[in-house]
């Protein structure tokens, strides 16, 4: 072994704790790059396949009804290279063990084989036979949420008959990856997805011989937006609800933004933790620089050349470097796992596996050496090119003087430790401030990581509860006459009810478009209201429409400007509304209208197509049992059912992603704190031993190298909060999306834990170093250079 080679491994063992907090940090900011990263990649490549392998559809569309002998003319459209059509309803699921009636989306399949796209994936049980009565398969996650299995039995309300089903298969399909009735939470308790034979499914509604669900698969290279103009103009006359295309596809979608935000996080936090990682290199090494320009001066005596010099201290670096980056790949790896068991709760795919694609392990490596190397050699480039005989004598001491700190009278107003204290910030002030960054970056990294908890409950408060105020919503198959409200109202249990017209139409401000639905509301609604910014209740107009902010911004509109409408059910009107104004709407894309000018509108009398009603009567099974009777009613959803399984499946995952930000924002304190107060010991070792020798006790003597972090912990937490609300602010504008906006909340509780936290990590590695300062050997620091 090569002189340098040994002194190398001397260097690592003076400075084990230095190099193993330095490590550390390394480790965990490559750790949160491999498990981010890989986990956005997996769900990339999971996603892709599992496209490829079902045939996923590319463009989607609902319609009332059109015959079979349409689809040969819509395979002739351009850029169609294979169209499947099916029928496709909404019902009523009842099981033995459901205290409330759930909604199932019922679809057929043709001779009870696999459809041509959209294939399902066979999980368990065997596909239904033809001649099969009652036969279904049924999507995986409801399965497991309602415990049902190939043999379990239930029952459907299919326009209006009950009828008797058996499972014999748990499937998947690309199309429910993300299971959800109409964009809003995800609930697999609530809503199941299932699959029987067509010809059944369309004879219990009257739809033998057409279809009113079609899918197509384009050729490569063909334009999506060419082939849904050409679909919705042939499709017209027959009650077509608008196409879409994969991207608009809900479950695609609501997978696409989750991808999105995962990206969003790989890039966010990994830089943080790498870029500290290199400013405690910096440090560390230039104070080991320092310490050693003695033997540097005589190793440059006896012939070393500069450039083997500063090989030398570069190996230190990636020594300490590449053993924070073997830790992190494997806590990555780890990490990983569990990040990616999370997704499943939401998303169902055959396989979700976490993968680690090779490049991101070496560009994590790479990303670690360079900023390693960079830390360093801003240190070792100084020293090296003095000459020795410079080298040898000692650096010149600090000049003092008065400052700002004595100039202002402060100082005789302090006792003379606490004197001390400021000095030595004063003169070392570049690296106290670079100490504050450190750790403020720390707190920004707990807050902005544990803050969601407090936005999630605050959109549940203010969509859920200050604006649906209603518990359980029936929707009809039909548009139903206004005197099934009384016959709701009069129901077991019933306290209040309240009609709703959702009208499927196509907006158009422009060139841009939007299909979606308008929502009809009496004016003096209390179970649905609308809320403006600041939570304030606002009166629907007597004319004209009120837009969501999202729509809006969508559809750039403002209040004022004329919107196109165009009606996509019955006699498909098309009118001009005035936009009267925009609410706070956020879940989803829609649009509100006074019921009564709704009518106008359409020309109807008093239809309803849901009614929303609180049922805190006292008596809710007995209204479940009669909702479940009710033959208009095609499904039922109850609001605190579906909160309920979102709030305990979220906060479980909230906890996982906090505890894991945690743990990497405490390994980024230890790192920084220990390694600033480590610094300062060895830097005036001397004058702590002196003042040992005085007389001061170990306490006192400690008081001035903790008392110096105390500042520095009082100015950094409160720099990390603001940081913190500004990453925070920064995350929710790079992760909103359309189908949610997440409001930037933070309380209290989630500033004092970042607070707490941090705080803690710091007194740890404090009392560390206390105890190298009474462990000082007084002989031999107090030795000086001749």
């Amino acid at each position: 072994m090569r002189a340098l080679d040994r002194k190398l491994l001397r260097d690592l063992a003076a400075m084990p704790g230095q190099a193993g907090t330095i490590a550390l940090v390394v480790a965990a900011g490559v750790g949160a790059f491999v498990a981010q990263l890989s986990t956005y990649h997996s769900l990339v490549a999971t996603r892709a396949d599992y496209y490829q392998q079902a045939r996923f559809a590319d463009v989607f569309t609902d319609l009332k009804r059109a015959p079979t002998a349409l689809l040969a003319r819509v395979a002739t459209l351009p850029g169609v290279a294979q169209a499947d059509a099916t029928v496709k309803f909404d019902v009523s699921i009842d099981l033995p063990d459901a205290r409330e009636p759930l909604v199932g989306r019922m679809i057929g399949l043709d001779g009870a084989i696999q459809p041509q796209l959209n294939r399902l994936t066979l999980r368990s049980g065997r596909w239904p036979l033809p001649t099969e009565a009652g036969a279904v398969l049924v999507s995986e996650g409801f399965a497991l949420a309602r415990g049902l299995r190939p043999g379990s039995a239930l029952t459907a309300v299919l326009n209006g008959h009950r009828q008797a089903l058996q499972v014999v298969g748990v499937v998947l399909s690309p199309e429910y990856v993300f299971a959800t009735l109409g964009g809003g939470l995800p609930d697999d308790r609530g809503f199941g997805v299932f699959w029987m034979e067509r010809q059944q499914l369309a004879s219990a509604f009257g739809m033998e011989g057409a279809f009113n669900h079609l899918n197509l698969k384009l050729a490569p290279g063909a334009s999506a937006p060419a082939t849904i103009d050409a679909l919705d103009r042939l499709l017209t006359p027959y009650g077509g609800y608008g196409a879409i295309g994969r991207a608009d596809q809900m479950s695609n979608r609501m997978l696409s933004q989750e991808i999105g935000q995962q990206r969003t996080m790989a890039n966010v936090f990994p830089t943080i933790f790498l870029a500290v990682a290199a400013f405690l290199l910096h440090v560390v090494l230039s104070r080991q620089v320092a310490a050693q320009r003695p033997e540097i001066a005589a190793l440059k005596a006896v012939g070393y050349a500069d450039h083997v010099i500063a090989l030398h201290f570069l190996k230190l670096a990636c020594v300490i470097v590449l053993a924070g980056i073997v830790a992190g790949f494997a806590l990555g790896a780890w990490l990983g796992h569990q990040m990616t068991g999370m997704y499943t709760e939401f998303f169902h795919f055959p396989a979700l596996a976490f993968q680690i694609a090779p490049w991101i392990p070496i560009a994590a490596a790479v990303v670690s050496l360079v900023a390693g190397v960079g830390g360093t050699l801003t240190a070792v480039r100084a020293v090296v090119r003095l000459p020795p005989a410079e080298a040898l004598r000692p650096p010149m001491p600090p000049r003092f003087g008065h400052g700002l700190f004595e100039r202002s009278g402060l100082a005789q107003r302090l006792p003379p430790q606490a004197r001390m204290i400021a000095r030595t910030l004063q003169r070392n002030a570049v690296r106290s401030g670079i100490t504050c960054i450190g750790v403020a970056c720390s707190v920004a990294v707990i807050l902005s990581g544990t803050f969601w908890r407090d936005s999630l409950d605050h959109l549940i408060d203010v969509q859920f509860h200050q604006a649906e105020r209603g518990d359980v919503t029936l929707a009809f198959a039909e548009p139903a006459p206004g005197d099934v409200l009384a016959e709701v109202a009069r129901l077991p249990g019933v306290l209040e009810a309240e009609p709703l017209r959702a009208l499927p139409v196509r907006m158009r401000a422009g060139p841009r478009q939007y299909l979606g639905s308008v929502l009809g509301m009496p004016p003096d609604a209390r179970l649905r209201r609308l809320l403006d910014a600041h939570q304030r209740p606002v009166p629907l107009p007597p004319e004209g429409i009120l837009l969501g902010d999202r729509l809006a911004s969508r559809l750039q509109v403002v209040a004022g400007d004329a919107l196109a409408i165009e009606v996509l059910e019955g006699q498909r009107v098309q009118r001009t509304v005035p936009v009267a104004g925009i609410v706070n709407d956020m879940f989803g894309l829609t649009a509100y209208m006074d019921l009564a000018a709704m009518r106008r509108m359409l020309n109807e009398q008093d239809s309803v197509s849901a009614v929303v009603l609180n049922d805190r009567g006292g008596n809710p099974a007995a209204l479940m049992a009669a909702l479940k009777a009710m033959p208009r009613v095609a499904t039922v959803s109850d609001k605190r059912a579906a909160l309920a399984t979102f709030e305990r499946t979220s906060a479980r995952n909230m906890l996982v992603f906090t505890s894991i930000i945690t743990g990497f924002a405490v390994a980024l304190t230890v790192g920084v704190v220990y390694n600033s107060a480590r610094v300062s010991l060895a830097e005036r070792a001397w004058e702590l031993a002196s003042l040992r020798v005085l007389g001061f006790t170990r306490a006192e003597v400690s008081g001035l190298l903790l008392g110096e972090l105390a500042v520095q912990m009082a100015v950094a937490i409160p720099l990390g909060l603001w940081l913190g609300y500004l990453l925070s602010a920064a995350l929710v504008h790079l992760m909103a999306n359309e189908t949610f906006a997440l409001p930037l909340v933070i309380h209290a509780r989630t500033y004092a834990y970042a607070a707490g936290a941090t705080a803690l990590a710091a007194v740890a590695s404090a009392l560390i170093v206390r105890l190298r300062v009474d462990r000082l050997d007084l002989i031999a620091v107090l030795k000086t250079r001749e």
